[in-house]
C-alpha cells in the first residue's frame, strides 16, 4: 500500500514538473526584432534620449525589454569588449584595437549614427560674460589661458572630458583650470550657486523637464561660442540651439551612435532600425538634439470641384 502510494505521488510530482516546464516554455517569448530581452549599455551623456526611445519603442512592441547600464566610457567599454553585454550607446566610433577584438572572433559590429549631440557651455546669470571662443575654451583645457577661466566638467572619466581633450590635442589637464564633479545635474547646482565658473555639459540636460535641476535652471546662461578660424560657425558666436545643432554652425558638437555586436539578426538590430526609422528620428527631433536625418512630409493636396 506504501509502495502504491509512493508512485502516485512520484506520479504527480512529475505531472506538476512538466507542467511548470510547458508553462515556462510557453511564457517564454522568442527574440526577434520585435520581442525579446537585451541589455544596452549607454554613456550617461545620453540617458535621457534613450530612457525616452524605449519607452515609446516597449509601447508599440510590448513584447520587447531593453535593460540600459549607465556609465562612463572608462566603465562601459571594457564590458562591451568583453561581450558582457553586447550593444553599446556612444558619442564616437570604436577604434582600429577595439575593433580587432570582434574581428578576431569573426564577430561583425554595426554602427549606426542616431543624433548629433551638443556641448553646451553654461555661466551664471550675474557673470559678465555671455560669449566666448572655442580657441579660448582649448586654452584652458591645454593650461595655457591668460584669463582665470575656471571649466567644470561632470565627471573625470566622462566623454565629455576626452571630446575637448581630444579637440584641444592633449594628453593630459592642466593641475588649474579644470573642475570635475559626478554628474551633469551637479555642473548645474555648482555653476547656478557660484560666480566665476563655467559648465560642461550636454545640450539634453538642460532641455529636460528634470525636477532636480529646474530650481537652478533660471540661474544660469548658455554661452555663445565662435569656432576656430577657417571653420564652420568662425564668423559669429552661435547658441546651442537645435537649428545650430543641425546646420553645424555651433562649434561643440559630437554625434551619438549604436554600437551593435550581438552578431545575429535580434533585438538589437530591430532597436537599431527604429532609432534611424521617422518615429525614432522624431523623438531626437523633439529632445532639442539634432537628428540623424530631417524627416520629410508629403502633403496630398485634393482639388474639389463644384457641381
Amino acid at each position: 500500500m506504501r509502495k502504491i502510494s509512493a508512485l502516485v505521488f512520484l506520479a504527480l510530482f512529475l505531472l506538476v514538473c512538466i507542467s511548470c516546464n510547458r508553462k515556462t516554455n510557453k511564457d517564454s517569448v522568442k527574440e526577434t526584432r520585435t520581442s525579446g530581452t537585451t541589455k544596452l549599455l549607454v554613456d550617461e551623456s545620453f540617458s535621457r534620449i534613450l530612457d525616452d526611445q524605449i519607452q515609446v519603442f516597449k509601447s508599440e512592441y510590448p513584447e520587447t525589454k531593453i535593460e540600459t547600464i549607465l556609465g562612463n566610457e572608462n566603465k562601459i567599454i571594457p564590458l562591451f569588449l568583453k561581450r558582457e553585454v553586447k550593444m553599446m550607446v556612444l558619442s564616437r566610433m570604436l577604434k582600429p584595437g577595439e575593433l580587432s577584438v570582434f574581428k578576431k572572433l569573426e564577430i561583425p559590429v554595426f554602427t549606426d549614427r542616431f543624433g548629433i549631440d551638443g556641448i553646451a557651455l553654461i555661466a551664471n546669470v550675474a557673470d559678465n560674460d555671455s560669449t566666448i571662443t572655442a580657441k579660448e575654451v582649448y586654452d584652458i583645457v591645454k593650461g595655457t589661458a591668460d584669463a582665470n577661466r575656471k571649466l567644470v566638467f561632470d565627471n573625470a572619466l566622462s566623454s565629455t572630458i576626452r571630446y575637448f581633450m581630444d579637440s584641444a590635442k592633449v594628453d593630459k589637464l592642466p593641475k588649474s583650470g579644470i573642475y570635475t564633479l559626478q554628474n551633469n545635474n551637479d555642473v548645474i547646482k555648482y555653476v547656478a550657486e557660484n560666480k566665476g565658473y563655467i559648465g560642461v555639459v550636454g545640450v539634453n540636460w538642460l532641455l529636460e523637464n528634470n525636477k532636480n535641476i529646474s530650481a537652478y535652471l533660471p540661474k544660469v546662461k548658455t554661452l555663445g561660442v565662435k569656432n576656430l578660424a577657417g571653420k564652420k560657425g568662425d564668423d559669429a558666436y552661435y547658441q546651442p540651439k537645435q537649428e545650430n545643432l543641425i546646420n553645424g554652425k555651433y562649434p561643440f558638437l559630437r554625434n551619438i551612435y549604436l554600437i551593435n555586436a550581438e552578431g545575429r539578426d535580434g533585438l538589437g538590430t530591430g532597436f537599431a532600425n527604429w532609432l534611424a526609422s521617422p518615429r525614432g528620428q522624431l523623438i531626437v527631433l523633439k529632445s532639442g538634439l539634432g537628428p540623424h536625418k530631417i524627416m520629410t512630409r508629403e502633403f496630398n493636396l485634393k482639388t474639389t470641384t463644384k457641381n
